[in-house]
């Protein structure tokens, strides 16, 4: 139920939203810097913990995670994301915690991973 000693602004007093927003500046807007989550190549982990990894870590799917770890498999080193440095580091240590690979047994940690600034 409505207040009958409640007052509504009158049409003239209302400002279009135009005239109510901030002027906006001419300085740029600073972008993060953005880097390169990357992943690197060794001997002690299998195929399967590589897209496993990718699939959980990155949120990949089947054929993407795939996709990753051929080029990790054929150049040593792959690209798994491009993100800002906080959300890189989070990623980074997201690998270096994964864990060893069960199906290798002489893996005895976790894969390697670096951050590299996106030129």
């Amino acid at each position: 139920m409505s207040n009958t000693n409640e007052q509504r602004p009158s049409p003239d007093t209302i400002k279009p939203a135009a005239a109510a927003t901030a002027k906006v500046s001419d300085k740029k807007v600073e972008q993060l810097q953005q880097w390169n989550v990357v992943l690197i190549k060794d001997q002690d982990h299998s195929y399967n913990y590589v897209t496993s990894l990718l699939r959980e870590v990155f949120k990949l799917n089947a054929a993407k995670a795939v996709e990753v770890a051929g080029r990790l498999d054929r150049q040593g080193r792959a690209v798994c994301c491009s993100t800002h440095k906080e959300h890189a580091e989070f990623k980074r240590d997201q690998i270096l915690t994964f864990g060893r690979d069960t199906l290798v047994d002489r893996s005895s940690g976790s894969m390697n991973a670096v951050l590299e600034l996106c030129d």
